[in-house]
């Protein structure tokens, strides 16, 4: 029998902090009275600079893959190009979804190692004189590799080409917990989930949405009627939503974002940019391989450490798992059996991280792993350099 807390480390959903445990826990009031008015205006009005947006943001009773929907549906027709790239599993589901929404997907290869590389979108772009491209589709932080892409260089390349293309951006394991400007950076369409920087339990889903993505919307054929953004924005004017809200999860998401407020974002962004480096530091320590090969493109969400040949990532997570009650995030798609992922989002603090730390490097000992038990004491060099 486990005794103390549980040690959630996986990339999301993330622990919830009490203080939005209780907020839920509030009696559910009537959704269509003035007391849920005032609710959904304050969030609306306290989303925003989360999202770095001046502009309407979108709240779905869905999953982040809602969002990936809506963000589709509401700017695209059928057969319209779209521009994807491969940085990891969940940017492949993004564009099966496109193809079984009816959308011709170009896909670029990629090795799970990198993220978009603005060059190729430049490139790409400036080819398509036609401009048949109707949007590009980016993961800002690809939950499945710990590579975070460089939207504001993605959004200069386009910039660059001259061309008009939507920009769509997932931040599901970004927002609350790594620099995001959706208008500093001409996002067209941020989507986001409420399970990871937002310290809730999953079922909120979000689109921040840009005036041409408004305009483009007003002119698209693939939308349908649930994830239609016009009611949504209409409703919302007056505080309501044009079908019953997720009202206790609304509860928990004020709560989240004052807590956001009260640190201040810029902290928040550092805190997560801190525990990020002392992770990486305990990895190369114990002699592993960080999975995101490229210095500027390190998550702040989560590290995947890649294993050996001959070591099995999967039986590290039973291991530790069953000895120190600790949930690792298993290796996805290809990278399944190769990779775990450490989760060092969301209520986090230093000591959890040197508890996280500690697990994994016994669970990696305990498992043969040949690793250098030095990896522990960089992380804390790390951490007591703060």
């Amino acid at each position: 029998m486990s005794t103390g807390r549980h040690f959630l480390q996986i990339p999301g959903p993330t622990n919830v902090p009490d203080r939005v445990l209780r907020a839920m826990a509030a009696p559910t009031i009537d959704h269509r009275g003035p007391e849920f008015s005032a609710l959904t205006h304050r969030l609306l009005g306290a989303l925003g600079p989360v999202f770095g947006t001046s502009q309407p943001v979108v709240i779905y009773p869905a999953s982040g893959t809602g969002a990936w929907e809506a963000a589709l549906v509401n700017t695209l027709s059928p057969g319209d190009r779209v521009l994807c790239f491969e940085t990891g599993h969940f940017a492949t589901l993004w564009r099966e979804m496109a193809r079984e929404l009816g959308l011709e997907v170009d896909f670029v290869p990629g090795d799970w190692r990198h993220g978009v590389d603005p060059a190729t979108v430049e490139g790409r772009l400036s080819a398509d004189l036609s401009h048949s491209i109707k949007a590009v589709c980016v993961v800002h932080n690809e939950t499945s590799t710990g590579v975070t892409s460089r939207v504001a260089d993605v959004r200069r390349a386009m910039d660059a080409a001259g061309h008009p293309a939507l920009l769509l951006v997932d931040t599901i394991s970004s927002l609350g917990s790594i620099d995001y400007r959706h208008d500093e950076w001409g996002v067209d369409v941020t989507v986001a989930g409420s399970q990871k920087g937002l310290m809730l339990p999953p079922g909120l889903s979000f689109n921040a949405v840009s005036a041409k993505a408004l305009r483009a919307a007003r002119k698209s054929a693939l939308r349908t009627s649930f994830w239609d953004w016009q009611p949504v924005i209409a409703a919302n004017e007056q505080g309501y939503f044009p079908y019953t809200p997720a009202t206790n999860l609304l509860y928990g998401l004020e709560e989240a974002l004052r807590m956001l407020q009260e640190e201040g974002l810029p902290q928040v962004f550092a805190r997560h940019a801190r525990h990020a480096a002392a992770t990486r530091a305990a990895v190369r320590a114990w002699g592993l391989e960080v999975l995101c090969a490229d210095e500027r493109e390190h998550s702040g969400s989560l590290t995947a450490v890649l294993l050996p040949e001959g070591h099995d990532a999967d039986r590290v997570r039973k291991i530790i798992l069953e000895r120190f009650d600790m949930s690792l995030g298993t290796g996805l798609g290809k990278l399944s059996g190769r990779v775990f992922r450490i989760g060092h989002l969301g209520h986090f603090n230093d000591l959890t991280l040197a508890g996280t730390l500690a697990g994994v490097q016994m669970g990696l000992e305990l498992a043969g792993v040949p690793v250098d038990p030095a990896g522990l004491t960089a992380a804390l060099a790390v951490l007591r350099s703060r």
